[in-house]
């Protein structure tokens, strides 16, 4: 999660899967498209474009600059360098929703979800978090950037192994972190996503020792056992159900971004993203629902489905900014909702930094969170 304290700008591994998924595929970043619509300091060094709000034109900083004065001081930001035209790109679809009149459907579909969501596992999501964990760090521009990008692509295969309909993808991007998509197909090409970064940041260095066990190794495995259990379903949807996870969201929203503008350049319909951030840390033993930078009919519609898919009170908050990777489908005109484990209030206060390690409390936690996404993707599959 992006986060920001009181500063605010003006403006080990997994085994490898057994080949079961029918193929995989890799989606390149135009790193000349980059080149072209980039910017360079007197020394030859790229800048990057950051902004802080939707309505902030832009600061051009190079990467220590953006490290310095942005990262390690707790400033939200977005960085827009590739992604310039996204906001443009979702204007005209944004306005399209705006209008819309009562778009979901009541949910109806548990007597399909219930059984599939009784087979989810606190063990399976134990295991997802302790293995995000166990690497030092999963910085997107760091020493060990690549290597936790292998290790979520083995993940993602073999969650998604008991379905060789299954297509597993990495979409690569101009750092050395791919974001991995997996892909239910459905009937319709019209596609439900579900998403979740997967780098972690230690905001004091950002070469240290970031476990980021609840940002976001716990919004990891809970997507991660949905689509386990999906897959060992053999769920068949009517609308395409896509499994994202982020790269380099603490670095902007990076991946995100990259792909929604990926898919806004190609029109491709996305019926709905719902972001899962930090969903293990819950003094309350509540869940969030954010009301701020997403889709109000989409965000009224999962707050529907906490009581019948989850045993958690629901509670609602803001953030103030775009504070994940929801933002980023937001901008592409997409609707959009985040759901977190609590509200910015009670959130961890350990994110982003070495201490942000294994509870054992996270476990039950993130199995209700995984309910939820069980449920509003089998409710989704009908729309």
């Amino acid at each position: 999660m992006v986060r920001t304290a009181t500063f605010l700008f003006a403006g080990a591994a997994m085994l490898q899967a057994a080949q079961a998924c029918r193929s995989t595929e890799e989606f390149k970043f135009d790193a000349s498209a980059s080149a072209a619509i980039g910017r360079f300091a007197d020394s030859g060094e790229p800048l990057r474009l950051l902004k802080t709000s939707d309505e902030d034109p832009g600061t051009w900083v190079t990467e220590e600059e953006k490290i310095e004065n942005y990262m390690l001081k707790h400033v939200h930001f977005m960085d827009v360098t590739e992604t310039q035209e996204l906001e443009e790109l979702g204007a005209a679809r944004r306005e399209h929703l705006s209008k819309r009149q009562s778009p979901y459907p009541t949910p109806s579909r548990q007597s399909i979800a219930n059984p599939i969501i009784a087979t989810l596992s606190q063990s399976s999501i134990q295991s997802s978090i302790t293995g995000l964990t166990n690497i030092y760090n999963r910085y997107y521009r760091g020493s060990y950037a690549a290597s936790s990008a292998s290790f979520m692509l083995s993940a993602v295969r073999s969650a998604a192994s008991g379905n060789s309909a299954i297509t597993v993808r990495q979409f690569t991007h101009s750092f050395n972190q791919p974001s991995v998509i997996a892909t239910i197909p459905g009937t319709s090409t019209d596609r439900v996503v579900v998403g979740a970064h997967y780098d972690s940041i230690n905001q004091a260095s950002v070469s240290g020792r970031a476990p980021g066990a609840d940002d976001n190794a716990s919004g990891v495995a809970t997507i991660l056992e949905a689509l386990r259990v999906l897959a060992n379903a053999r769920y068949a949807p009517g609308n395409t159900l896509e499994f994202h996870f982020y790269a380099g969201e603490e670095g902007g929203l990076l991946g995100a971004r990259d792909i929604f503008n990926n898919y806004a350049s190609n029109r491709v319909n996305v019926l709905a993203m719902l972001n899962q951030d930090m969903t293990g840390y819950s003094t309350s033993n509540v869940i969030a629902v954010y009301t701020d930078y997403v889709d109000s009919a989409l965000t009224t519609y999962v707050q529907r489905l906490v009581p019948i898919y989850t045993s958690l009170r629901l509670v609602t908050d803001r953030c103030g900014y775009g504070c994940s990777d929801h933002a980023a489908a937001r901008s592409a005109g997409y609707p959009a909702s985040y759901v977190c484990a609590d509200t910015m209030s009670d959130s961890s206060p350990y994110i982003h930094t070495t201490q942000d390690t294994v509870q054992s409390s996270f476990y039950p936690h993130v199995l209700q969170h995984s309910r939820l996404t069980v449920g509003f993707l089998v409710e989704a599959s009908y729309w």
